[in-house]
């Protein structure tokens, strides 16, 4: 493990492998580097580490690193840049889910620190009905957060995503629920991230001034991941857009890994 310190002063843990142009891996929600996730296996991947030095890094208030208040999107942006200054200067960078938001604001707001962007499956959502109910979830994540009832942050958002509130007591007998429960408080900060309503922001992405590449899973459990990759790759002025086929919102390291590859040696 190594460690930058960000502006405000945090400690950003991460870890670096491979040889190569950095590339920097912005995980989702609940992510970081002792988690079995999405992320976490596509930094192990051999791949990756043939043709970039990869970093793989734990979001401020999760894992091995710190964090400061207030918090702000800035802040995380910060963290980014960061990691991009300790890998000289320059970094592709790649988010998944939430993190693929972050990453988006990375690239408006870093200009051409960020070489290349790639975003798997933005949980951006246009649904008149989905923006609604981001609005209730945010106002009720707020009240229990600052009620300091961390499990039921973590239920909230397991609801959100349409678990039924009858399994969530099985849900809190899960292995991996102490983890979710332990940066429970970081589930507000991709909620900032994605903003007040969640609604894709067209507008921002047009600010987007290097290459992109937008994905979504063929198989994914929410259709409306697909409208999103599509309208963002509309609105970024030089974006791509490739849908992985078989693939779910967890993605299969072995399946997007050359996909990555291939993109950011173009």
């Amino acid at each position: 493990m190594s460690t930058v310190t960000s502006k405000d002063g945090t400690t950003i843990a991460f870890d670096q492998s491979g040889k190569g142009p950095a590339l920097i891996l912005v995980g989702g929600m609940f992510e970081q580097r002792a988690m079995d996730s999405a992320t976490a296996q596509l930094a192990a991947l051999h791949l990756l580490a043939q043709h970039f030095t990869v970093f793989h890094y734990d979001r401020r208030g999760r894992g091995d690193s710190t964090d400061t208040q207030p918090y702000a999107v800035e802040r995380e942006i910060e963290d980014i840049e960061a990691l991009i200054n300790e890998a000289g200067g320059s970094a592709f960078v790649f988010g998944i889910s939430s993190g693929a938001a972050l990453a988006l604001e990375a690239a408006i707001k870093l200009g051409d620190k960020v070489k290349k962007l790639a975003m798997y499956e933005a949980p951006y959502n246009d649904d008149d009905d989905a923006r609604q109910a981001w609005k209730e979830f945010r106002k009720q994540l707020k009240e229990v957060l600052a009620a300091g009832r961390r499990g039921d942050a973590v239920a909230l958002f397991m609801t959100l995503l349409g678990m039924p509130a009858d399994h969530l007591d099985g849900m809190r007998q899960y292995p991996m629920w102490p983890m979710w429960e332990a940066v429970a408080p970081t589930i507000a900060y991709d909620a900032a991230v994605l903003g007040e309503d969640a609604s894709v922001p067209t507008g921002r992405a047009a600010r987007v001034a290097v290459p992109a590449l937008i994905m979504d899973g063929g198989a994914s459990e929410w259709p409306f991941m697909h409208i999103t990759a599509v309208a963002l790759a509309n609105a970024i002025p030089n974006a791509q857009h490739r849908t992985l086929e078989g693939q779910t919102h967890e993605v299969a390291a072995e399946a997007i890994a050359p996909v990555l590859v291939e993109f950011f040696k173009a």
